[in-house]
Order: structure tokens, then C-alpha cells, then sequence
């Protein structure tokens, strides 16, 4: 495959993984290259209105993780919304094309069909069936964005300089400057003492 390059992905479209969802429910398809600030701009807007009472975010592949975030940051923001996830697989097309030239001047193209993870992450303002798989309740209140105990500067972002200090030294490297500093044993003069000694 070194000699072909990939042209264009197309996702497989399949129906959202929950029932009794409304038909104008709104649906975040998160891609890859999906900025989370234009993400979550659109969706904020949406969960403002009182008239949207659920939201899904899906995606696939290296997109879970980003979808997972948006999640994340709008149950902070809006707090109080119930959770269900779905994990599935989904069929990614690839379309590959032949970097070299072929004899008559066309190109080879290639597809291949790719099994990715992909998530499926409903929202929801109202209450849902706690029984069903992938259920998750709303969070507590001191579990949410900030907390009460924090300083303005912790809220701010902006923490004042450390101050340098010197690193503990190892044990061994103390042990070694105790011994240094101890005056050097006084060794006693066994000759004279044996000589004390002898003329007893």
C-alpha cells in the first residue's frame, strides 16, 4: 500500500442505538478533525432552548475520545442531564488511489471496508429507564465544574510563582555529611597501656 493514498472515508449509516428518541432530536456527529469549540457552540445553543429536551453525540474510530469530551464539558456546564452510552462497531469506507499512473492514464482505486469502535452518547434533561444498559445518573452538585473551596486565583488560572527551594539530599548523602562533620576517633596508646600493665 505504500504506492496508494487515501482519497476519501465515507461512514456507514446506520440508525441512532435508542428508542422512543424524539424525530427532531438533535445529533452531534463528531469527526476527527471536528474543532470542540464549534462542537459545543452549536450544542450549547441547542440545550439553551427549553423546547430541546435531548441531544446525541456520535462518533467513531479516533473520534470517540473527542465525542466522550464534548459530553463531558456540557453535563459540567449544564449539570442535572441523565446519560445513556452505547458502544458498537461501525464500517468505515476507505477509498485508495494509485499514486502511479497506469499504461492507458487512469488510476487504480481501491476500497477497503474498516470495523471501527464507535460511541453513541445520549443526553437527556428528563429522567430515563435506570434498568437499561449503559444508564448513568446525573451528577452530584459538589461533583460539578468548580468548587466552593477554591481560591479566585485557582479559579482564574493564575497560581503565584514557586519559590525555589534546595532538594533534600538521599539518605546516604546526609549519612555521609554527619560522618564527615564527627571529630575522628581518639585511638589509645596500647603500647603504654601494655607496658602499664606489664610492671603491675
Amino acid at each position: 500500500m505504500e504506492n496508494f493514498r487515501k482519497v476519501k472515508t465515507s461512514e456507514e449509516e446506520s440508525p441512532l442505538p435508542f428508542s422512543d428518541l424524539p424525530s427532531d432530536v438533535v445529533e452531534m456527529k463528531v469527526k476527527e478533525g471536528s474543532k470542540i469549540r464549534n462542537l459545543m457552540g452549536f450544542a450549547m445553543s441547542k440545550m439553551g432552548l427549553e423546547a430541546t429536551r435531548q441531544i446525541v453525540f456520535s462518533g467513531c474510530g479516533r473520534a470517540v475520545t473527542k465525542t466522550v469530551t464534548c459530553v463531558e464539558i456540557m453535563k459540567r456546564k449544564l449539570g442535572g442531564l441523565h446519560q445513556v452510552t452505547k458502544v458498537q462497531y461501525k464500517t468505515l469506507l476507505e477509498v485508495w488511489e494509485n499514486k502511479d499512473l497506469q499504461p492507458d492514464g487512469h488510476r487504480e482505486h481501491l476500497t477497503v471496508h474498516k470495523n471501527v469502535p464507535s460511541i453513541c452518547i445520549l443526553l437527556s434533561k428528563d429522567p430515563l429507564d435506570p434498568n437499561q444498559m449503559g444508564y448513568q445518573p446525573p451528577d452530584h452538585p459538589e461533583d460539578l465544574w468548580v468548587d466552593e473551596t477554591d481560591t479566585l486565583e485557582e479559579r482564574s488560572g493564575s497560581f503565584p510563582k514557586g519559590v525555589k527551594r534546595r532538594l533534600a539530599s538521599p539518605p546516604h548523602e546526609e549519612e555521609e555529611e554527619q560522618h564527615a562533620k564527627k571529630p575522628p576517633l581518639q585511638v589509645q596508646d596500647h603500647q603504654e597501656d601494655l607496658g602499664t600493665m606489664a610492671g603491675c
